[in-house]
């Protein structure tokens, strides 16, 4: 059998497969090239982008804090007229309750001036009374001179809305009474009770200014 020989290729062959390799290589570099420069450009855009919006996020920001810092400027300045109104009042009032206290001192006196005003005609009729008691001969009518006198101490009293504490044979009471001892009761029926008032206790507008000192029965 006779081997067929190769056919070698020639000379225009490899040339044009030369050239048809060099365009190709040439157009892949120009595709490459072309995507390198697209991809710069993209990087390029979204760079400038990226700029667009941190620089748009920097006003933003900016704002805000613009924005709070008045905020705390208005803040403190409301503070500030709080603190003022705050002391301006607390002023205000001390000088109310200091005039409040110096009105109410002033009448305290005033009140205590009238009312003793009002005891002095008692003491009038005690200085007479003891002006003339030892030219008094009939002692009955001096004990009623001074029977008068009491009885127009205890209408001063009543007017002046003090009244005598009523304790002699009743309830005795921790409100109204002060126990200074305990004896056997008389009878049964006083056993509790009060027995006996050794000093008498006396009601201010119904306010006990002072406890009847008392015997109690058990």
């Amino acid at each position: 059998m006779t081997k067929k020989a190769s056919k070698k290729p020639d000379n225009k062959t490899v040339a044009d497969n030369n050239e048809a390799k060099n365009t190709k290589t040439a157009t892949t570099k120009t595709q490459a090239d072309k995507n390198t420069q697209d991809n710069d450009k993209q990087t390029e855009t979204q760079s400038e982008d990226q700029k667009h919006i941190d620089t748009k996020e920097l006003k933003t920001l900016k704002d805000q804090v613009e924005e709070l810092e008045k905020k705390v400027s208005d803040a403190e300045e409301a503070s500030k007229s709080w603190n003022d109104k705050y002391l301006r009042l607390s002023a205000e009032f001390d000088n109310y309750r200091k005039r409040t206290l110096k009105e109410k001192t002033e009448l305290t006196k005033q009140a205590n001036g009238e009312l003793l005003k009002d005891i002095l005609p008692v003491v009038d009729d005690f200085e007479r009374g003891l002006a003339n008691i030892d030219k008094a001969e009939d002692m009955n009518s001096f004990k009623k001179g001074i029977e008068l006198i009491y009885n127009k101490f205890v209408e001063f009293l009543r007017q002046n809305s003090v009244k005598e504490i009523d304790a002699k044979e009743k309830d005795f009471d921790i409100d109204f009474h002060e126990a200074l001892t305990k004896i056997p009761a008389p009878n049964d029926d006083l056993k509790g009770k009060v027995v006996d008032v050794i000093e008498k206790g006396y009601l201010l507008n119904d306010k006990v200014i002072r406890y009847a000192k008392v015997v109690v029965g058990e």
